[in-house]
């Protein structure tokens, strides 16, 4: 499975997107891809949103599901969905409205 990342070109932040098309700073709303066509459809979107300005680095990230919760593959994807490792009262782990990714 795959989920659609990009940072926001307005002010950096690590989003992701959603079910319902928009751009979230919550990974547990992501869009899964669950097959190539799925994984086109969310390339196609993330291409035209890049050349719309609204975001940068569109690209797909490897998830799975633990428990229900979509969670990266990869470490470093863990971090950008979760924030810094160093201070847990920054970024989206310090968010009481965001639903956080274990890293």
């Amino acid at each position: 499975m795959k989920i659609l990342t990009a940072n926001r070109l307005v002010d950096g932040e690590v989003v992701w997107l959603a079910r319902d098309r928009s751009w979230a700073e919550g990974i547990h709303v992501a869009d899964l891809a669950r097959d190539a066509d799925a994984e086109a459809r969310l390339e196609a979107i993330g291409a035209q949103a890049m050349r719309d300005n609204q975001v940068v680095d569109a690209n797909l990230v490897d998830v799975e599901l633990v428990n229900g919760a979509i969670v990266p593959i990869r470490l470093r994807e863990r971090i950008r969905a979760a924030g810094p490792t160093n201070r847990r009262d920054l970024g989206k782990q310090a968010r009481a409205n965001v639903t956080h990714v274990a890293t």
